[in-house]
């Protein structure tokens, strides 16, 4: 069975920064893509990202391209989502979810294309 834990969530001002970690373990799978989705409350759950095993395949939604990175260290099967100059708006849980032989698309992810999910860290952006 497929675990995700995340961790470094947490409570910053408005302009700071997080990392976010997903670790992955309990697969079989020698290539996989790991996306990052948000839900903020009263919404549905948003694709943030999508990074696969494969080489540079790695997709960013465009409210955060601009701010947010995302990478993978594949020798421990963990993805990062290093947020920076946060905003109000990106307070939500931030899951992570997991599928075996994904490739990201350019267009999107959503939580439909995920096969496993983790339980989710807060993210809470203050003013």
């Amino acid at each position: 069975e497929v675990q995700l834990v995340e961790s470094g969530g947490g409570l910053v001002q408005a302009g700071g920064s997080l990392r976010l970690s997903c670790a992955a373990s309990g697969f079989t799978a020698d290539a996989y893509a790991i996306g990052w989705f948000r839900q903020a409350p009263g919404k549905t759950r948003e694709g943030v990202s999508c990074i696969s095993t494969d080489v540079d395949n790695k997709y960013l939604a465009d409210s955060v391209k601009d701010r947010f990175t995302v990478s993978i260290d594949k020798a421990r099967n963990t993805v990062y989502l290093q947020m920076n100059n946060l905003k109000p708006e990106d307070t939500a849980v931030y899951y992570c979810g997991f599928r075996g032989h994904y490739y990201c698309s350019v267009y999107g992810i959503w939580d439909y294309n995920m096969d496993y999910w983790g339980k989710g860290a807060q993210v809470t952006v203050s003013s």
